[in-house]
């Protein structure tokens, strides 16, 4: 059992590097970093150059800690997304690299890539 735990563990940190490897964020188009977890979702934009994170939401934030948002969802992840299309809009960033990990683009993530386009991102 534990040899199985270790070995999947490494296979998801090695398509975690070889996603990342190929992405690479400035400030004009920084990288949308997705994080799923077993509760929540959380989103960063991150310039790689400068090592600083430009925003972040997630569905633990105050803003959506005491809403029905609060757990990962596809309503949560609509949410998200068109909240983190307007903090990008908000630092007069139209353009990112989308970054989603480990995880496959399906269900939660594909939600939240489609209500962050239609609030005006483009990747």
């Amino acid at each position: 059992m534990r040899n199985n735990l270790l070995k999947m563990n490494k296979i998801r940190a090695k398509r975690t590097v070889s996603v990342r490897s190929k992405l690479k964020g400035t400030a004009q188009r920084p990288r949308m970093c997705v994080v799923k977890s077993n509760k929540h979702i959380q989103i960063q934009l991150i310039d790689d150059e400068k090592a600083t994170t430009l925003a972040s939401t997630a569905t633990y934030a105050k803003e959506f800690k005491t809403t029905e948002f609060n757990k990962k969802n596809k309503e949560s992840a609509k949410k998200l997304g068109s909240r983190i299309a307007e903090m990008a809009k908000e630092k007069n960033i139209t353009e990112v690299i989308f970054d989603r990990g480990r995880s496959k683009y399906h269900g939660v993530l594909a939600e939240l890539a489609d209500a962050a386009r239609e609030a005006g991102l483009k990747f």
